[in-house]
C-alpha cells in the first residue's frame, strides 16, 4: 500500500508526520510523495480540504484518513495520540471506504468559449464586494427568483455543517445526493421578494446563477480558494460525477460527527 502524509505546517502536525512516517515505514508501508493509495492528512479540517484539492484529479482510487491536531476536526477521524492503532487498522485495511458527494461548479466567463469546471467539498459563494448582489437564480431551467442580497451559497451535505450552517442553512446527511441553496442576507420588502430560507436540490435537478451584467466586482469561492476575478455571465451548480472516499476502518457516524463538534459532552439527567 502506497502512502502519503499530507500535512501543515504546526509545529505540532510535523512532530505527530515524523512519528507516523517512521512507524509506517517499520510496517512495511510505502510512505511515497506521488500516486498514494491513501492520503493519510495531519492537522485539521483545513489541512484535509487542501489535500482533496490537491488530488481531486486522482479521487476514483484514493481514500483519506484525517489525524486529528486542532481544535475541530469535522472530517478526521483519528487523534494525534493514537497513532499505532492506525497503523495497525491500516495493516488490517479491507478496502471498505465511506463516500460522500461534492459539487461541481460550472462557470461560464464572459468572452470564453466554453465553461470553467471547480470541484468544491464544503460549498462554493458568489457576492458582490462593492454593492448589493442582484441575480437571477433558475432551478432545473427555470425562474425560481430575482435574488438581492449580500450573497449566495451552494454546499454539499458534508458542507452544510460549514459556512452554510452559520448563514441558517440546514444540515444535511452526507446519504443524501443533494445540494443546498441558502440565501446571506436577502433583501425582502414591498418590491423585493425572496423565499428567505434554505433550498435543497434532488440529484436529478441544478442551479444556474445569472448574476447582472452592469455589476462589476463579484467576488465566487470554493471552498476557501477564491479564483481569479473575472466577469461572470453564468453559475450552474450540481452534484459532481466524482465523489471522496474516506477509508472506512474507523470512520464515525455522521450525527455522531456532528454532536461531536457543535454539542460536545451532554450531561446526564
Amino acid at each position: 500500500m502506497r502512502i502519503t502524509i499530507f500535512h501543515n505546517s504546526n509545529p505540532q502536525s510535523l512532530h505527530i508526520t515524523a512519528d507516523l512516517s517512521q512507524k509506517l515505514k517499520q510496517n512495511g508501508f510505502s510512505v511515497v510523495e506521488k500516486n498514494p493509495d491513501i492520503v493519510i492528512t495531519v492537522g485539521g479540517d483545513g489541512t484535509l480540504l487542501s489535500a482533496f484539492h490537491h488530488y481531486a484529479d486522482a479521487l476514483d482510487h484514493i481514500r483519506f484518513v484525517g489525524v486529528h491536531t486542532g481544535h475541530l476536526g469535522f472530517y478526521t477521524d483519528w487523534r494525534d495520540y493514537e497513532l499505532d492503532e492506525l497503523v495497525d487498522s491500516l495493516r488490517h485495511d479491507n478496502r471498505t471506504q465511506v463516500t460522500y458527494p461534492l459539487l461541481d461548479v460550472s462557470v461560464q466567463y464572459v468572452g470564453a468559449a466554453q465553461a470553467t469546471h471547480y470541484l468544491a467539498l464544503n460549498e462554493a459563494t458568489l457576492k458582490c464586494i462593492s454593492a448589493t448582489l442582484v441575480a437571477d437564480i433558475y432551478i432545473h431551467d427555470e425562474l425560481f427568483e430575482s435574488f438581492r442580497g449580500d450573497g449566495l451559497c451552494i454546499s454539499t451535505p458534508t458542507g452544510s455543517t460549514a459556512y452554510n450552517k452559520s448563514i441558517g442553512g440546514a444540515v444535511l446527511h452526507p446519504s443524501l445526493e443533494a445540494i443546498q441553496l441558502a440565501e446571506i442576507a436577502s433583501i425582502n420588502n414591498r418590491v423585493f421578494r425572496t423565499l428567505s430560507a434554505p433550498i435543497v436540490i434532488s440529484p436529478n435537478e441544478w442551479i444556474d446563477i445569472y448574476p447582472e451584467a452592469k455589476a462589476a466586482e463579484y467576488l465566487m469561492t470554493v471552498d476557501r480558494a477564491v479564483p481569479k476575478r473575472r466577469p461572470i455571465k453564468s453559475i450552474r451548480y450540481r452534484i459532481a460525477d466524482q465523489r471522496i472516499a474516506f477509508a472506512g476502518n474507523r470512520h464515525m457516524h455522521f450525527w455522531n460527527r456532528v454532536e461531536d463538534a457543535f454539542i460536545g459532552e451532554k450531561q446526564q439527567p
